[in-house]
């Protein structure tokens, strides 16, 4: 399965103890989704192993999610997560994350979430990283 737009995705199946009694999806499941997903994202980029520190000593915090829920999951269905950067500013980036269902290939779940690169010791927004800039301007769309 492609997604236009997207070089990256995952999958995995909803379990039990992620719905509600109404069988479906608990809503703040979504935004579990996305940081398992985000978290494969990365790794999938290879981004550790070719900056090291320059990005493994860098934090980034969320700073808004935006979750636009259009259809339920169910037990049992099979979500697959897409993930893209948007945009990358000067020291937040945008992702991009669309959930569809792996049978149907139906949008079921689109966030948009901003994340911040924050100096831990002060708590403070901080520049992205110049090398972490051009290695995401390097990724497949």
């Amino acid at each position: 399965m492609q997604r236009e737009g997207f070089a990256f995705s995952t999958a995995f199946k909803v379990r039990y103890a992620e719905i509600d009694g109404q069988k479906v999806v608990f809503n703040s499941r979504y935004l579990e989704y996305t940081d398992v997903a985000a978290a494969e994202f990365w790794e999938w980029t290879g981004i550790a192993d070719a900056l090291g520190p320059v990005w493994t000593d860098t934090e980034f915090h969320v700073r808004r999610a935006e979750v636009d829920y259009l259809k339920p999951f169910v037990w049992g269905d099979t979500i697959r997560i897409w993930v893209r950067i948007d945009r990358v500013g000067t020291t937040s980036m945008t992702q991009r994350y669309e959930m569809v269902n792996e049978a149907t290939g139906e949008l079921h779940c689109a966030v948009d979430m901003v994340i911040v690169n924050v100096h831990l010791p002060t708590g403070e927004p901080a520049p992205i990283a110049g090398a972490v800039r051009q290695f995401i301007g390097k990724l497949p769309t």
